[in-house]
């Protein structure tokens, strides 16, 4: 009897062993974050990855998606986490989603309200002394002052027009682009461009910065470029919500971008730890220029950007955390 009750026993305790040894990114279950296409949400995934999988023993998962699929995915719950919902960009699929259906929670900002526009070099504009660029366009301070200049952006492949680039197709922001042209009466001087990718559209930028040249392009914060390039906004009319919708023309400046995480209903529910750690999730602008800058000059990926993060910001993303949760963050950084 005793040899069969120290048998169990030992089972018992062989249970238990097992048990603790599990890799902890099984405990919590699995967290499905969207990755779309842009580098500032992929880096606050793994961030926030990170800490799902190190500190609370979630297995993370990233899910690649365009702006549209992601979201109808968030909302349908085959996606769990968004680290970045451009409210005002999505403003239909928003309400649907978070206000009427409640199918959505929206967790706050993961950075401030974020600029985005039609911005120029601003050596186009002052012109610059180190590099021995003269003002090319002295003038230019609105989209409407673009028809006056569209040949310094001359398209190669239609050269009676000038060349805007826009926001990478399937991007929501993409298709306001389009009728901003049409709404500031460009299309007779300029012609869109669409990029392949977000690298395409940088690349065109940076190409032409690097040698002085003229380049008009959509483009938002935060990112590296705006980091390390000096770019001017051009003005537009001040954002008027009776212009900007469904069936509207969108001839004004965007809102300021209300950036924020969203978490799908159904997992919140059954995840309340999760959602106490993302409501507290907020970062600043600089501090995500400056990740992204690093990522672009160390030609780091995503995952060393977000541990970049971890290890500069220690004091930003404790704040986030329970003590016991950030010690187990900060005992798994230091290995890495």
């Amino acid at each position: 009897m005793r040899k069969g009750q120290k048998s169990l026993l030992a089972i018992a305790l062989a249970i238990l062993i097992g048990l603790a040894s599990v890799p902890a990114a099984f405990a919590g279950g699995s967290a499905v974050l969207v990755d779309f296409s842009w580098s500032s949400v992929q880096m606050h995934n793994r961030i926030a990855g990170f800490i799902l999988e190190h500190g609370y023993g979630y297995k993370p998962d990233y899910m690649f998606a365009e702006s549209v699929p992601g979201l109808t995915g968030l909302q349908q719950g085959d996606i769990d986490i968004a680290m970045e919902m451009w409210i005002d960009n999505v403003l239909e699929w928003y309400n649907d989603a978070v206000e009427d259906k409640k199918q959505v929670l929206n967790l706050g900002p993961v950075f401030p309200d974020a600029p985005q526009g039609w911005y120029v070099p601003t050596y186009m504009i002052k012109g610059d002394k180190e590099r021995g660029i003269e003002p090319m366009a002295p003038d230019l301070k609105s989209v409407f002052d673009l028809p006056q200049y569209w040949e310094l952006f001359k398209d190669p492949e239609t050269p009676g027009k000038g060349r805007f680039y826009n926001a990478i197709p399937g991007w929501v922001v993409h298709d306001i682009n389009l009728k901003k042209l049409e709404a500031y009466k460009l299309t007779d001087t300029f012609i869109n461009f669409d990029p392949g990718s977000q690298t395409a559209l940088m690349t065109a930028i940076v190409s032409a910065y690097e040698k002085g040249e003229p380049v008009l392009a959509y483009y938002w914060e935060p990112e590296w470029i705006m980091g390390m390039l000096d770019m001017t906004m051009l003005e537009e009319p001040p954002y008027d919500p009776d212009r900007w919708g469904e069936g509207k023309d969108f001839g004004c400046a965007f809102p300021a971008a209300r950036v924020h995480i969203g978490v799908n209903a159904a997992f919140a529910e059954k995840n309340p730890q999760v959602v106490e750690f993302l409501k507290k999730y907020e970062t600043t602008l600089a501090q995500n220029n400056e990740a992204l800058a690093y990522m672009q000059q160390e030609e780091a990926s995503v995952d060393e950007a977000a541990i970049w993060f971890l290890n500069n910001y220690k004091d930003v993303w404790k704040a986030w955390l329970p003590g016991d949760v950030a010690g187990k963050v900060e005992a798994a950084l230091a290995g890495k």
